[in-house]
């Protein structure tokens, strides 16, 4: 071994016989940091220059800052969509939860609960069973608030409680 080799090795073994680690021992794995959780509700996110025609389902959120023409369905226990202040949505809505800060035009069926935030826009039909529309959202549709005896949601094809309501725009003074 030539000097320079050996003048290398020589800091690298007196650093592990410092810290009382065997110069033939592997290097363990580090674990994760006790800040980093897994999250438990996935979200998907359509970013603003993305633009998808046709079905979307599946069972886990969704965040739409794009553009979104057709259907969307999903399933699960833990699914949100979001429509994005970018967001534009041309499509029949079912979610457990439903959130809108952009424009959404279709029918919504929310089996928990939607809410229009300020800077949002629906044109649809819907049916839920708690509904949030705040000061400054555009809301024109018919709302059907319903429930089975046993808390869950209706079949919206045959309540008889649909309020239809005119064009109507709730506005900041």
């Amino acid at each position: 071994m030539s000097n320079a080799a050996k003048q290398a090795a020589a800091p690298e073994s007196a650093s592990k016989e410092a810290l009382n680690v065997p110069q033939s021992a592997e290097p363990s794995p580090i674990s994760a940091p006790k800040y980093a959780t897994v999250n438990s509700m996935e979200q998907c996110s359509i970013g603003k220059s993305l633009t998808i025609k046709g079905d979307v389902s599946g069972s886990e959120s969704l965040f739409i800052d794009g553009r979104v023409e057709g259907s969307i369905t999903l399933s699960g226990s833990a699914t949100r969509v979001t429509v994005g202040k970018h967001g534009v949505v041309m499509a029949n809505l079912s979610a457990r939860e439903v959130v809108v800060m952009g424009k959404l035009h279709g029918s919504v069926v929310a089996s928990e609960r939607l809410d229009i935030r300020s800077e949002g826009s629906l044109t649809g039909d819907v049916v839920t069973q708690r509904i949030s529309i705040e000061e400054g959202a555009y809301f024109k549709g018919g709302i059907d608030i319903s429930r089975k005896p046993n808390g869950e949601l209706a079949d919206a094809s045959k309540s008889a409680k649909t309020v239809s309501m005119p064009a109507a725009s709730v506005r900041t003074v």
